[in-house]
C-alpha cells in the first residue's frame, strides 16, 4: 500500500524558485536584519522586559 506524501514532503520547483527570487531582491536592496538584532530579541524573550521584533536595518 502507498502512503500519501505530507505536506511538507512534496517539492514544487516553481515556488521555490520564486521564494527564492523574492529573497534575492530583499538582498539586493538591503531589506535585511541583522543576525546580531534577531539573537538579542530571542535572547530577551521571557524576560521581564521583552525587546519588540527587530525590523529592517536592526
Amino acid at each position: 500500500m502507498t502512503r500519501e506524501k505530507a505536506l511538507f514532503e512534496t517539492s514544487d520547483s516553481a515556488l521555490e524558485a520564486e521564494a527564492d527570487a523574492r529573497a534575492d531582491a530583499d538582498v539586493r536592496n538591503g531589506r535585511l536584519i541583522s543576525h546580531d538584532a534577531v539573537k538579542r530579541w530571542l535572547s530577551s524573550w521571557g524576560s521581564a522586559k521583552p525587546l519588540p521584533r527587530p525590523r529592517v536595518g536592526d
